[in-house]
Formats: structure tokens, C-alpha cells, sequence
């Protein structure tokens, strides 16, 4: 065989390879139920429980924020994010939370939030908030 014949063989395995890692690996959508039975690390798109409290307490663990939300199913969950409660999180009008299912409980380690922007009517805020380790 060719020096030029193995480079091309090699080149074209590695890029293989790439393509099976990116897609493996990516995160995909989900609700609660599918959250649970997979045990992966998901992305669930939903809204927030304003019926219910929120529960953040800085001086007693300031890491800490809990919160009920809906799926897009309808199906409620408690979240829990292991950081500081984002900013306008009331305001907002759909969440997607990137974490897993642990027993009934969502552990979130982001969240991200779409507001309603307060410049522009028609127009929608994207807030990240990343959990801190």
C-alpha cells in the first residue's frame, strides 16, 4: 500500500470518529418522565410554578435554590440548583434547565432563562446562570 493510500484511511477513520463523538455526547431535549428513565444529563425545556414558593436563603447556604416547574407535558417537578438564585427568575417566561434526574428531584447545574425583554415589547431576554462547583 501507498504512504498517501494509509494518511487517507487514517484521515477518514478519525473523522469518523468525530462525528460518532459529537453526536454521543450531545445532551438532547426531554421532559421530567423521559429525564427519569434515561439518567443522562438532558436539557428540559418548561415554566415556572408561580403558584408555588420559591426557596432561596442566602445566609443559611447561599448555593442553594429549589423551585416547582412544569415540563412541557404539564408534569410538575421540584428543581434543585446547587448556586444562587438568578435574577427576574419570576419574570421569566420558559426555562431550560441542562442537569439530571435524581429519584422525584432535578438537580440543574444551568439554567437558563428567556424574559421578556424591558426595551423592546416584542422581543425576548436569554439569561444564563451557571451552578457553581
Amino acid at each position: 500500500m501507498k504512504k498517501s493510500s494509509i494518511i487517507l484511511i487514517v484521515i477518514i477513520a478519525v473523522a469518523i470518529s468525530m462525528i460518532l463523538v459529537i453526536y454521543t455526547d450531545s445532551s438532547t431535549y426531554a421532559n421530567f418522565t423521559e429525564a427519569k428513565e434515561k439518567q443522562t444529563e438532558l436539557y428540559v425545556v418548561g415554566v415556572l410554578n408561580k403558584e408555588k414558593a420559591l426557596h432561596y436563603d442566602p445566609v443559611k447556604d447561599a448555593n442553594h435554590f429549589s423551585f416547582f416547574m412544569y415540563d412541557s407535558d404539564s408534569t410538575e417537578c421540584q428543581v434543585i440548583f446547587n448556586g444562587s438564585k438568578p435574577q427576574d427568575i419570576e419574570r421569566s417566561e420558559q426555562i431550560v434547565l441542562t442537569g439530571r434526574m435524581d429519584g422525584n428531584i432535578f438537580h440543574a447545574s444551568k439554567i437558563l432563562m428567556k424574559c421578556p425583554s424591558k426595551y423592546n415589547k416584542d422581543q425576548v431576554e436569554v439569561i444564563e446562570t451557571t451552578a457553581s462547583l
